[in-house]
């Protein structure tokens, strides 16, 4: 697997709204830019599929900006890539056949083994949260999951 830039931006907007946003306000684009080093168009339009995806909440006008829907806690690595990259998976090959009918030698092992791999990957990405990620740049974690 390869996580997009996409997924890589987005993970570190919201790790930055993890970081930076208790008992604050919301947090304007361009502070996110500034803090991450991330270009700020491109920022603007991660962030509209983090809201589309209900991971962020915006408030606009004069002091509006960005804040976290959810805690910390909540929010997966899983869900934020998913989010800007939709389903997580090994590949686009398809779900194996019912019953073993299969149009090709060798198809339906493969697919099933496919489809393994990406549960696998979305397993582990769902078991880190923005929470785990703000404790290890905080250089508090205590053990990093096992999936």
């Amino acid at each position: 697997m390869k996580v997009s830039t996409r997924g890589d931006y987005a993970s570190r907007a919201l790790l930055s709204l993890a970081l930076h946003g208790e008992g604050h306000g919301p947090t304007s684009v361009r502070d996110i830019a500034e803090r991450t080093g991330l270009p700020q168009p491109y920022l603007e339009q991660i962030l509209l599929a983090l809201k589309g995806a209900g991971l962020v909440r915006s408030k606009r006008g004069v002091g509006g900006g960005y804040v976290l829907a959810r805690t910390p806690e909540e929010i997966t690595l899983g869900q934020i890539v998913s989010a800007v990259d939709g389903p997580i998976v090994a590949g686009d090959f398809g779900r194996p056949h019912e019953n073993g009918a299969c149009d090709h030698e060798g198809q339906c092992i493969l697919l099933d083994v496919w489809a393994g791999v990406g549960e696998h990957m979305r397993t582990h990405l769902d078991s880190f949260t923005l929470e785990d990620m703000v404790r290890r740049a905080r250089g508090t974690a205590v053990a990093a999951p096992t999936a």
